[in-house]
Protein backbone atom coordinates (compact mmCIF):
# COMPACT_ATOMS: atom_id res chain seq x y z
CA UNK A 1 0.00 0.00 0.00
CA UNK A 2 0.93 3.75 -0.72
CA UNK A 3 2.52 5.40 2.36
CA UNK A 4 2.50 9.03 1.85
CA UNK A 5 5.25 10.89 4.16
CA UNK A 6 3.71 13.99 5.01
CA UNK A 7 7.08 16.10 5.00
CA UNK A 8 7.46 19.27 7.36
CA UNK A 9 9.52 22.27 6.19
CA UNK A 10 10.98 22.54 9.56
CA UNK A 11 12.87 20.86 11.98
CA UNK A 12 9.40 20.43 14.46
CA UNK A 13 10.02 18.31 17.56
CA UNK A 14 7.92 15.41 19.15
CA UNK A 15 8.88 13.65 22.20
CA UNK A 16 7.77 10.14 23.79
CA UNK A 17 8.50 9.02 27.32
CA UNK A 18 7.74 6.27 29.33
CA UNK A 19 7.96 6.37 32.98
CA UNK A 20 7.62 3.39 35.78
CA UNK A 21 4.16 3.08 37.37
CA UNK A 22 5.86 2.41 41.43
CA UNK A 23 3.91 1.70 44.59
CA UNK A 24 5.04 4.55 46.88
CA UNK A 25 5.78 2.80 49.85
CA UNK A 26 6.93 -0.81 48.42
CA UNK A 27 9.01 0.86 45.39
CA UNK A 28 7.66 -2.13 43.55
CA UNK A 29 6.16 -1.79 40.09
CA UNK A 30 2.59 -1.17 40.12
CA UNK A 31 -0.45 -2.23 37.51
CA UNK A 32 -2.25 0.61 37.97
CA UNK A 33 -1.66 2.54 35.54
CA UNK A 34 -5.76 2.87 34.43
CA UNK A 35 -6.11 4.75 37.59
CA UNK A 36 -4.05 7.55 35.99
CA UNK A 37 -5.43 7.48 32.75
CA UNK A 38 -8.99 7.52 34.08
CA UNK A 39 -8.31 10.74 35.41
CA UNK A 40 -6.72 12.66 32.34
CA UNK A 41 -8.45 15.81 31.26
CA UNK A 42 -9.80 15.05 27.40
CA UNK A 43 -7.27 17.98 26.17
CA UNK A 44 -4.73 14.85 26.73
CA UNK A 45 -6.63 11.99 25.95
CA UNK A 46 -4.70 11.40 22.73
CA UNK A 47 -1.12 12.39 25.06
CA UNK A 48 -1.13 10.31 27.87
CA UNK A 49 -1.50 6.56 27.29
CA UNK A 50 -1.20 3.15 28.08
CA UNK A 51 1.42 1.12 26.73
CA UNK A 52 2.36 -2.36 26.71
CA UNK A 53 2.23 -3.09 30.26
CA UNK A 54 0.01 -1.80 32.87
CA UNK A 55 2.83 -0.45 35.29
CA UNK A 56 4.33 2.14 32.67
CA UNK A 57 2.55 5.34 31.24
CA UNK A 58 3.58 6.97 27.85
CA UNK A 59 3.38 10.79 27.77
CA UNK A 60 3.40 12.58 24.56
CA UNK A 61 4.58 16.06 23.94
CA UNK A 62 2.04 17.65 20.83
CA UNK A 63 3.96 19.32 18.06
CA UNK A 64 7.07 21.91 19.30
CA UNK A 65 9.03 24.20 17.68
CA UNK A 66 11.41 24.21 20.00
CA UNK A 67 12.79 22.63 22.65
CA UNK A 68 11.90 25.21 25.15
CA UNK A 69 8.05 24.32 23.95
CA UNK A 70 8.84 20.32 24.95
CA UNK A 71 9.88 21.73 28.38
CA UNK A 72 6.92 23.80 28.45
CA UNK A 73 3.98 20.69 27.30
CA UNK A 74 6.19 17.66 29.18
CA UNK A 75 6.32 19.98 32.24
CA UNK A 76 2.50 20.94 32.62
CA UNK A 77 1.45 17.48 31.95
CA UNK A 78 4.05 16.00 34.34
CA UNK A 79 3.39 18.03 37.23
CA UNK A 80 -0.53 17.19 36.93
CA UNK A 81 0.07 13.06 36.70
CA UNK A 82 2.56 13.42 39.99
CA UNK A 83 -0.63 15.16 41.62
CA UNK A 84 -2.99 12.57 41.09
CA UNK A 85 -0.08 9.52 41.07
CA UNK A 86 0.26 10.85 44.90
CA UNK A 87 -3.21 10.98 45.47
CA UNK A 88 -3.33 7.36 44.20
CA UNK A 89 -0.57 6.08 46.59
CA UNK A 90 1.66 6.24 43.45
CA UNK A 91 5.02 7.98 42.27
CA UNK A 92 6.42 8.29 38.37
CA UNK A 93 9.85 6.73 37.93
CA UNK A 94 12.61 7.77 35.69
CA UNK A 95 14.94 5.44 34.25
CA UNK A 96 15.28 2.66 31.41
CA UNK A 97 14.38 -0.47 33.74
CA UNK A 98 12.99 -0.83 37.46
CA UNK A 99 15.81 -1.96 39.76
CA UNK A 100 14.06 -4.77 41.18
CA UNK A 101 10.55 -5.52 39.96
CA UNK A 102 10.16 -9.09 38.22
CA UNK A 103 9.39 -8.93 34.57
CA UNK A 104 7.55 -12.13 34.78
CA UNK A 105 4.81 -10.37 37.40
CA UNK A 106 3.72 -7.57 35.17
CA UNK A 107 0.26 -7.59 33.45
CA UNK A 108 -0.16 -6.66 30.22
CA UNK A 109 -2.53 -3.93 28.86
CA UNK A 110 -5.64 -5.04 27.45
CA UNK A 111 -6.33 -4.38 23.45
CA UNK A 112 -6.36 -6.03 20.39
CA UNK A 113 -2.62 -4.99 19.14
CA UNK A 114 -0.88 -6.45 22.65
CA UNK A 115 -2.54 -9.68 22.41
CA UNK A 116 -1.37 -10.40 18.94
CA UNK A 117 2.42 -8.86 20.12
CA UNK A 118 2.28 -11.24 23.11
CA UNK A 119 1.03 -14.47 21.23
CA UNK A 120 3.59 -13.70 19.03
CA UNK A 121 6.54 -12.93 20.53
CA UNK A 122 5.16 -14.88 23.98
CA UNK A 123 8.52 -14.52 26.45
CA UNK A 124 9.83 -12.17 24.84
CA UNK A 125 6.85 -9.58 24.97
CA UNK A 126 6.83 -10.27 28.52
CA UNK A 127 10.28 -9.04 29.20
CA UNK A 128 9.59 -5.34 28.08
CA UNK A 129 9.37 -3.87 31.02
CA UNK A 130 11.59 -1.42 29.53
CA UNK A 131 11.67 2.68 29.33
CA UNK A 132 12.58 5.31 26.51
CA UNK A 133 12.65 8.16 25.24
CA UNK A 134 11.90 8.96 21.51
CA UNK A 135 12.62 11.94 19.50
CA UNK A 136 10.81 12.99 16.37
CA UNK A 137 12.45 15.61 14.44
CA UNK A 138 10.31 16.82 11.35
CA UNK A 139 12.15 16.49 7.95
CA UNK A 140 10.88 17.69 4.43
CA UNK A 141 10.58 14.20 2.26
CA UNK A 142 10.82 10.64 3.05
CA UNK A 143 14.18 10.22 0.71
CA UNK A 144 15.54 12.29 3.45
CA UNK A 145 14.18 10.86 5.91
CA UNK A 146 15.82 7.55 4.37
CA UNK A 147 19.42 9.43 4.06
CA UNK A 148 18.99 10.97 7.78
CA UNK A 149 18.58 6.86 9.20
CA UNK A 150 21.56 5.83 7.48
CA UNK A 151 23.92 9.02 8.32
CA UNK A 152 22.87 9.20 11.91
CA UNK A 153 23.62 5.57 11.87
CA UNK A 154 27.05 6.48 13.05
CA UNK A 155 26.10 9.06 16.07
CA UNK A 156 23.03 6.47 17.79
CA UNK A 157 25.90 4.75 20.36
CA UNK A 158 27.00 8.21 21.10
CA UNK A 159 23.43 9.18 21.76
CA UNK A 160 22.77 5.59 23.77
CA UNK A 161 25.94 6.14 25.73
CA UNK A 162 24.82 9.57 27.06
CA UNK A 163 21.12 8.44 28.28
CA UNK A 164 22.11 5.01 29.57
CA UNK A 165 20.17 4.09 32.41
CA UNK A 166 19.19 1.22 32.99
CA UNK A 167 21.97 -1.38 34.88
CA UNK A 168 19.81 -3.17 37.14
CA UNK A 169 17.57 -5.67 36.63
CA UNK A 170 15.43 -8.21 38.70
CA UNK A 171 17.37 -7.30 41.66
CA UNK A 172 20.91 -7.73 40.32
CA UNK A 173 23.87 -5.36 38.67
CA UNK A 174 23.80 -6.90 34.50
CA UNK A 175 27.25 -5.37 34.52
CA UNK A 176 25.89 -3.26 31.80
CA UNK A 177 25.04 0.21 31.63
CA UNK A 178 22.10 -0.20 29.22
CA UNK A 179 20.15 -3.26 29.37
CA UNK A 180 17.03 -2.08 28.53
CA UNK A 181 18.85 -2.29 24.99
CA UNK A 182 19.80 -5.96 25.00
CA UNK A 183 16.31 -6.56 25.99
CA UNK A 184 14.67 -4.29 23.04
CA UNK A 185 16.80 -6.48 20.63
CA UNK A 186 15.37 -9.57 21.24
CA UNK A 187 12.42 -8.46 18.78
CA UNK A 188 12.79 -9.23 15.34
CA UNK A 189 12.28 -6.21 13.93
CA UNK A 190 14.58 -4.21 16.45
CA UNK A 191 18.07 -2.86 16.79
CA UNK A 192 20.17 -0.79 14.06
CA UNK A 193 18.32 -0.38 10.96
CA UNK A 194 19.54 -1.45 7.79
CA UNK A 195 20.94 0.74 4.67
CA UNK A 196 18.62 1.28 2.62
CA UNK A 197 18.58 3.76 -0.80
CA UNK A 198 15.68 5.83 -0.62
CA UNK A 199 11.99 5.82 0.27
CA UNK A 200 10.50 3.57 -2.25
CA UNK A 201 12.48 0.57 -0.73
CA UNK A 202 11.37 1.38 3.08
CA UNK A 203 7.40 1.19 1.36
CA UNK A 204 8.50 -2.17 -0.14
CA UNK A 205 10.31 -3.72 2.63
CA UNK A 206 7.48 -2.82 4.69
CA UNK A 207 4.77 -3.65 2.66
CA UNK A 208 6.72 -7.36 2.07
CA UNK A 209 6.49 -7.81 6.02
CA UNK A 210 3.03 -7.34 5.66
CA UNK A 211 2.51 -9.51 2.62
CA UNK A 212 4.06 -12.39 4.40
CA UNK A 213 2.38 -11.95 8.11
CA UNK A 214 5.77 -11.06 9.90
CA UNK A 215 4.18 -8.04 11.30
CA UNK A 216 0.56 -6.08 11.04
CA UNK A 217 1.57 -2.63 10.28
CA UNK A 218 4.57 -0.46 9.83
CA UNK A 219 4.18 0.31 13.88
CA UNK A 220 6.11 -3.00 14.60
CA UNK A 221 9.25 -1.83 12.30
CA UNK A 222 10.72 -1.13 16.36
CA UNK A 223 14.30 0.00 14.94
CA UNK A 224 16.68 2.42 16.70
CA UNK A 225 15.92 5.21 14.63
CA UNK A 226 13.15 4.92 12.01
CA UNK A 227 11.41 7.30 9.69
CA UNK A 228 7.68 8.24 10.68
CA UNK A 229 5.13 8.56 7.37
CA UNK A 230 2.12 10.32 9.46
CA UNK A 231 4.56 12.54 11.43
CA UNK A 232 7.02 13.37 8.46
CA UNK A 233 9.60 12.77 11.02
CA UNK A 234 12.84 10.53 12.00
CA UNK A 235 12.13 8.95 14.46
CA UNK A 236 15.35 8.58 17.05
CA UNK A 237 14.41 5.28 19.72
CA UNK A 238 17.29 4.21 20.76
CA UNK A 239 17.79 6.35 24.19
CA UNK A 240 17.11 5.03 28.05
CA UNK A 241 15.04 7.04 29.69
CA UNK A 242 17.28 9.63 31.03
CA UNK A 243 17.16 10.37 35.12
CA UNK A 244 15.71 13.61 35.04
CA UNK A 245 14.55 16.65 32.81
CA UNK A 246 17.77 18.81 32.35
CA UNK A 247 19.27 15.33 31.03
CA UNK A 248 15.84 14.97 28.71
CA UNK A 249 16.11 18.23 27.34
CA UNK A 250 19.66 18.01 26.46
CA UNK A 251 19.35 15.15 24.81
CA UNK A 252 16.16 16.30 22.66
CA UNK A 253 18.59 19.51 21.71
CA UNK A 254 21.64 16.71 20.68
CA UNK A 255 19.26 15.08 18.52
CA UNK A 256 17.13 18.20 16.91
CA UNK A 257 20.76 19.84 15.84
CA UNK A 258 22.31 16.76 14.67
CA UNK A 259 19.38 16.10 12.32
CA UNK A 260 19.47 19.38 11.51
CA UNK A 261 22.86 19.41 10.64
CA UNK A 262 23.27 16.44 8.65
CA UNK A 263 19.80 17.96 6.68
CA UNK A 264 22.06 20.90 5.94
CA UNK A 265 25.03 18.32 4.68
CA UNK A 266 22.31 16.56 2.43
CA UNK A 267 21.21 19.55 0.55
CA UNK A 268 24.56 20.81 -0.55
CA UNK A 269 25.55 17.70 -0.97
CA UNK A 270 28.03 16.82 1.30
CA UNK A 271 29.77 13.25 0.91
CA UNK A 272 30.10 11.05 3.94
CA UNK A 273 31.99 7.87 3.97
CA UNK A 274 29.46 5.07 5.23
CA UNK A 275 29.80 3.81 8.61
CA UNK A 276 30.08 -0.17 8.23
CA UNK A 277 27.10 -1.57 10.02
CA UNK A 278 29.69 -4.22 11.97
CA UNK A 279 31.16 -0.69 13.47
CA UNK A 280 27.78 0.63 14.10
CA UNK A 281 27.20 -2.56 15.79
CA UNK A 282 30.48 -2.84 17.70
CA UNK A 283 29.84 0.94 19.11
CA UNK A 284 26.79 0.32 20.29
CA UNK A 285 27.57 -2.40 22.58
CA UNK A 286 30.23 -0.83 24.05
CA UNK A 287 28.16 2.09 24.68
CA UNK A 288 25.20 -0.66 26.47
CA UNK A 289 28.22 -2.00 27.87
CA UNK A 290 30.85 0.49 29.65
CA UNK A 291 27.76 4.16 28.93
CA UNK A 292 30.07 6.80 28.68
CA UNK A 293 33.51 4.75 29.99
CA UNK A 294 32.89 3.13 26.25
CA UNK A 295 35.59 3.74 23.89
CA UNK A 296 33.98 4.16 20.17
CA UNK A 297 35.70 3.41 16.51
CA UNK A 298 35.64 6.71 14.84
CA UNK A 299 33.50 5.55 11.03
CA UNK A 300 35.88 7.91 9.33
CA UNK A 301 39.72 7.46 10.78
CA UNK A 302 38.94 3.99 11.88
CA UNK A 303 40.98 4.72 15.49
CA UNK A 304 39.43 4.22 19.22
CA UNK A 305 38.22 7.36 20.77
CA UNK A 306 36.62 7.49 24.04
CA UNK A 307 33.16 8.20 24.43
CA UNK A 308 33.53 11.06 26.30
CA UNK A 309 35.94 12.98 23.07
CA UNK A 310 33.35 11.56 20.79
CA UNK A 311 30.38 13.88 22.57
CA UNK A 312 32.96 17.02 22.44
CA UNK A 313 33.69 16.82 18.98
CA UNK A 314 29.72 16.17 18.06
CA UNK A 315 28.94 19.23 20.34
CA UNK A 316 31.61 21.67 18.63
CA UNK A 317 29.62 20.59 15.57
CA UNK A 318 26.09 20.77 16.66
CA UNK A 319 26.49 24.53 18.22
CA UNK A 320 26.06 26.73 15.33
CA UNK A 321 22.51 24.77 14.95
CA UNK A 322 21.98 25.04 18.04
CA UNK A 323 22.19 28.73 18.01
CA UNK A 324 20.09 28.99 14.74
CA UNK A 325 17.70 25.94 16.46
CA UNK A 326 17.45 28.09 20.16
CA UNK A 327 18.20 25.00 21.83
CA UNK A 328 21.91 26.46 22.48
CA UNK A 329 21.45 26.53 26.54
CA UNK A 330 19.69 23.22 26.30
CA UNK A 331 22.72 21.58 24.58
CA UNK A 332 24.89 22.77 26.90
CA UNK A 333 23.43 20.80 29.43
CA UNK A 334 25.05 17.42 27.82
CA UNK A 335 27.99 19.20 29.76
CA UNK A 336 25.95 17.99 33.19
CA UNK A 337 26.05 14.74 31.79
CA UNK A 338 30.03 14.85 30.71
CA UNK A 339 30.78 16.33 34.24
CA UNK A 340 28.10 14.62 37.19
CA UNK A 341 27.47 11.55 35.12
CA UNK A 342 24.69 9.27 33.47
CA UNK A 343 22.10 7.66 35.53
CA UNK A 344 23.79 4.37 35.44
CA UNK A 345 26.65 5.87 37.01
CA UNK A 346 24.21 7.34 39.70
CA UNK A 347 22.19 4.18 40.33
CA UNK A 348 25.44 2.16 40.59
CA UNK A 349 26.74 4.88 43.09
CA UNK A 350 23.57 4.43 45.24
CA UNK A 351 23.83 0.65 45.34
CA UNK A 352 27.47 0.70 46.19
CA UNK A 353 27.12 2.76 48.89
CA UNK A 354 23.50 1.16 50.26
CA UNK A 355 23.23 -2.51 49.02
CA UNK A 356 19.83 -1.74 48.63
CA UNK A 357 17.76 -1.91 45.37
CA UNK A 358 14.68 -0.03 46.72
CA UNK A 359 17.19 2.72 47.64
CA UNK A 360 18.52 2.83 44.19
CA UNK A 361 14.31 3.73 43.21
CA UNK A 362 14.54 5.92 46.10
CA UNK A 363 17.30 7.34 44.86
CA UNK A 364 16.23 7.58 40.87
CA UNK A 365 12.99 9.38 42.01
CA UNK A 366 15.05 11.43 44.12
CA UNK A 367 17.51 12.47 41.24
CA UNK A 368 14.27 13.14 38.65
CA UNK A 369 14.02 16.30 40.88
CA UNK A 370 16.97 17.71 41.31
CA UNK A 371 17.95 20.06 38.39
CA UNK A 372 21.67 19.66 38.94
CA UNK A 373 22.47 15.58 40.24
CA UNK A 374 25.24 15.17 42.99
CA UNK A 375 28.28 14.59 41.35
CA UNK A 376 29.27 10.70 40.13
CA UNK A 377 32.53 11.10 36.93
CA UNK A 378 30.99 11.17 33.77
CA UNK A 379 33.20 8.23 32.56
CA UNK A 380 32.66 5.90 35.64
CA UNK A 381 34.63 2.52 35.34
CA UNK A 382 31.78 0.12 35.92
CA UNK A 383 34.18 -2.50 37.08
CA UNK A 384 36.37 -0.42 39.45
CA UNK A 385 34.33 3.03 39.73
CA UNK A 386 37.44 5.10 38.62
CA UNK A 387 36.25 7.69 36.16
CA UNK A 388 38.13 9.74 33.65
CA UNK A 389 37.53 12.97 31.04
CA UNK A 390 39.69 13.28 28.61
CA UNK A 391 39.61 16.55 26.40
CA UNK A 392 38.67 16.57 22.62
CA UNK A 393 37.23 18.38 20.01
CA UNK A 394 37.06 19.87 16.34
CA UNK A 395 34.89 21.83 14.23
CA UNK A 396 33.75 20.49 10.59
CA UNK A 397 30.83 18.78 8.83
CA UNK A 398 27.85 17.08 10.93
CA UNK A 399 28.90 13.84 9.21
Amino acid sequence: MPYVFKGNPTHTLGVEIELQVVDRETLALSSSVQQILDRVPERWADQIKPELMQSYCEFNTGICTTVKDVERDLGEKLDWSRGVAQELGLNLCWGGTHPFSPWSEQRYSPGERYEWLTHAMRDISRRLVVFGLHVHVGVNSGDKAIQLCDRLLRHLPTLLALSTNSPMWNGRDTGLASYRSKVMEALPTAGLPYHMRNWSEYVWLVDHLIATNFIHSIREIWWDIRPHAEFGTVEVRVMDMPMNMPHLLALVALTQSLVAGISEDIDRGAYLFDCHPMIAKQNKWHAERFGMEADFVDPDTMKAVSAVETVRTLLDRCRPHAERLGCATELESVNDILENGTGAAHQREIYRRTGDMREVVSGLMELQQRHSPLGVPAAMNVETGKGSTPDGGSHGRIG
